[in-house]
């Protein structure tokens, strides 16, 4: 079985870095007859991730260019009655659980308030999170939290000011920290802390750990993966989960627990015998794809089923052009249907994907 008709093959969509082709017709062979975003493998999709920017207040070396992402055109982007549309199908024909929104830095759209509310009162009930990196949040959590916004996760990789600004090419690190603590206060919670495992952040990992302790955060560190702006990844340069382990274990008493589900990218470890922990997503060298239930809408509307495949599905096209929401659903089950094993990082064929990390949306 195949859909089309709705999207025409290889038409271009504006990334910025650097254009790819969305894929034209969605081949479903042997797709069994359920609902929900089952893939060959047997994995169904439940968590969906809305990239709503590719603009950010933060110049991450990991995630973004110097000069940040080529701008999209406002007319390209998803309006918040698309996103609504496009959650609400999500959630009342997918399956899906769960939605967050990311970007670039959601926090630079300013109706991220009027997209909340839209989803909130199509889908009540629905979790809507976001991924940030808290810049300003502190003068919109309140907000933020009225329209519907339900929990945070702030991208967080120093708390020492000027490695911070090493690390973002940006000094505003008083005011992640401000929005950190607006975001507890407006009752956003768990505040979840993602920082990223790198050379340059290795030697703070202990105190970076000791002040999300204090502040009664969660705090996750994240393998670095090949999805950074410049291509400069190489894996005989990545800092692994063994190594940060023996980092932290110099300072703090730590007990593996491991995973709270198998779908869950963060494996947790007990700290000093209290009840907080610290996690640790070991994307490359503890892979969790064979797990995975995620699904990504692009901040131009095309579904992406991995991460790592630069393989797309234009539902904004399909929106503008008069499908059903019958139409939409069918072209998305079939772009997960295809959804690919695995990252392949460790094969020697392995290729980046053409977009970063901030142009896919995290």
């Amino acid at each position: 079985m195949s859909v089309s008709g709705v999207v025409g093959p290889g038409i271009p969509v504006a990334l910025g870095i650097p254009s790819v082709k969305t894929t034209g017709d969605v081949v479903m062979d042997d797709r069994p007859d359920v609902p929900g975003l089952i893939d060959r493998f047997g994995r169904i999709a439940k968590d969906l991730r809305v990239s709503i920017t590719e603009k950010c207040s933060l110049r991450c070396t990991y995630c973004m260019p110097e000069a940040g992402l080529p701008a999209i055109a406002t007319s390209d982007l998803l309006s918040p009655t698309e996103i609504g549309r496009v959650v609400s199908i999500a959630v009342e024909q997918l399956g899906v659980e769960e939605v967050r929104f990311t970007g670039g830095e959601p926090l630079m759209r300013a109706d991220l308030a009027e997209i909340l509310a839209e989803c909130s009162q199509r889908v009540p009930g629905i979790p809507l999170a976001m991924t940030t990196n808290a810049v300003g949040l502190e003068h919109r959590a309140d907000r933020l939290a009225a329209a519907g916004l339900t929990r945070v996760n702030v991208s967080l990789d120093s708390v020492d000011r000027a490695h911070f600004a090493e690390l973002t090419r940006r000094d505003r690190l008083p005011s992640v920290l401000a929005g950190i603590r607006a975001a507890q206060r407006a009752g956003l919670t768990p505040v979840k802390v993602n920082a990223v495992l790198m050379p340059e952040t290795l030697h703070g990992a202990v105190d970076l750990l000791a002040w999300c302790l204090n502040e009664g955060v969660a705090l996750r560190f994240i393998e670095q993966m090949p999805l950074d702006a410049d291509h400069e990844w190489a894996r005989a340069d990545m800092l692994d989960a063994q190594r940060l382990l023996e980092v932290l274990s110099s300072r703090f008493d730590l007990r593996e627990v491991g995973r709270s589900d198998p779908s869950a990218p963060a494996e947790e470890w007990v700290v000093d015998g209290t009840s907080s922990t610290v996690g640790i997503i070991a994307s490359v060298t503890r892979s969790f794809c064979s797990d995975c239930d995620r699904t990504r809408l692009t901040a131009e509307g095309t579904v992406r089923s991995c991460l790592f495949s630069d393989e797309e599905t234009d539902l904004r096209a399909a929106l503008r052009g008069g499908a059903t929401d019958d139409d939409i659903a069918q072209l998305w089950r079939g772009a997960m249907w295809n959804k690919w094993a695995g990252h392949g990082i460790d094969a020697a064929d392995f290729v980046p994907p053409e977009r970063s990390m901030g142009a896919i949306g995290g």
